[in-house]
């Protein structure tokens, strides 16, 4: 009779602790990126969307792999909205378009798999992907305001003294 409740065990807590998967995962995204470099020091991506499953699921657990930089993603309390972020040198996220890779358990499981064993990560398939375009960081003008209003401050001083000077000779 124990072994019964053994091989029971055995053939039930695997289904029960098996997570279940997004099936058609279907998601909307706004991006946000930094657009000014010389109010900053680093490039930041912030990527939020809301994720629906065709069978209801909630509360998944994802993952994001961005230029093979795993990171995780954070969750809503209602469990559809989710958030990505990430940040870098402006030198090493320039102008481009960026693929943000997101995967559920089974698949982050899978790409760490990989990963370990220094295979290409771009075999392991997604749940979805959200493409990022980034403009890249305006750095500004090439010659300062500051130096520009000093420059003109200048000159209209130089034009007022030279007619002064004129004035009474």
């Amino acid at each position: 009779m124990a072994n019964f409740f053994v091989v029971i065990a055995l053939v039930f807590v695997p289904i029960l602790a098996h997570a279940d998967t997004c099936l058609g995962p279907s998601f909307t995204s706004k991006v946000y990126t930094t657009s000014e470099a010389s109010l900053s020091t680093k490039t930041v991506v912030v990527v939020e969307f809301t994720l629906t499953c065709k069978n209801g699921l909630k509360n998944v657990n994802l993952y994001a792999d961005v230029n093979d930089r795993t990171l995780p993603a954070t969750r809503s309390q209602d469990g559809t909205k989710y958030q990505v972020s990430w940040s870098d040198s402006h030198n090493k996220l320039p102008k481009g378009t960026y693929s943000v890779r997101l995967f559920d358990d089974e698949g982050y499981a899978a790409l760490r798999k990989v990963q370990r064993s220094k295979e290409d990560t771009t075999t392991v398939k997604p749940l979805f992907t959200i493409d990022v375009q980034h403009q890249g960081a305006w750095k500004g003008p090439i010659v300062q305001s500051e130096f520009l209003a000093a420059t003109i401050a200048i000159f209209v001083w130089y034009l007022a003294f030279s007619a002064k000077s004129k004035l009474q000779e």
